[in-house]
């Protein structure tokens, strides 16, 4: 697999600096508990992708596990909704998006696949203001989410690799009750 090198904003080049934070972490990690705080509290925000993804299959008639077993598709489909939903961003806005295009760097080296065109090309154009990294809490499974807890400690540490490969600041945000991690982030902006 190729190893994406950490360039500065200035490598780049034609890269536009953004005001959006991204929350990320390993599967169970609250993200999308503190993006529908941040959205209560008055915030713009964005949706998790793979579970959209997984939504939009099965209003068609696949199951989850269907789904899923094309790892390949799977993460395409992903990349391609997030790829969309961030050309559909003004760069101005003040904005958390749950998971952003490098988390699916990060899927694609835990699921062993091959780094193609698309997700490279995607990554060169990536601007963020700042990355919080939200530690996990105990594994939650649901319809969506079906990994184990090994799965889970690996993806994570895969996104924060992902991430710090980037000169993106990465905050790492600590297990605390909800609120008080919706006011972490917000004390570190």
């Amino acid at each position: 697999m190729k190893q994406i090198e950490k360039k500065t904003a200035e490598e780049f080049g034609n890269v536009v600096k953004t005001n959006w934070y991204v929350l990320t972490g390993g599967p169970s990690s609250g993200k999308t508990t503190t993006v529908n705080m941040l959205s209560e509290r008055g915030y713009k925000t964005t949706i998790e992708h793979a579970r959209h993804y997984l939504d939009t299959q099965r209003s068609i008639g696949k199951t989850v596990d269907e789904v899923r077993a094309n790892k390949k598709k799977f993460q395409l489909g992903v990349l391609d909704m997030q790829i969309e939903q961030e050309k559909s961003i003004a760069p101005e806005d003040i904005i958390f998006l749950d998971r952003a295009i490098p988390d699916a760097l990060a899927y694609y080296r835990f699921l062993n696949l091959d780094e193609d065109e698309k997700l490279l090309h995607a990554l060169e154009k990536v601007s963020y203001k700042k990355i919080f990294i939200l530690e996990c809490l105990p594994l939650v499974k649901d319809y969506a989410r079906k990994e184990d807890e090994t799965a889970q400690k690996q993806i994570h540490q895969l996104i924060t690799e992902v991430y710090n490969s980037f000169s993106f600041p990465v905050i790492h945000v600590p297990v605390y009750p909800p609120a008080e991690r919706v006011d972490f982030i917000l004390e570190n902006l």
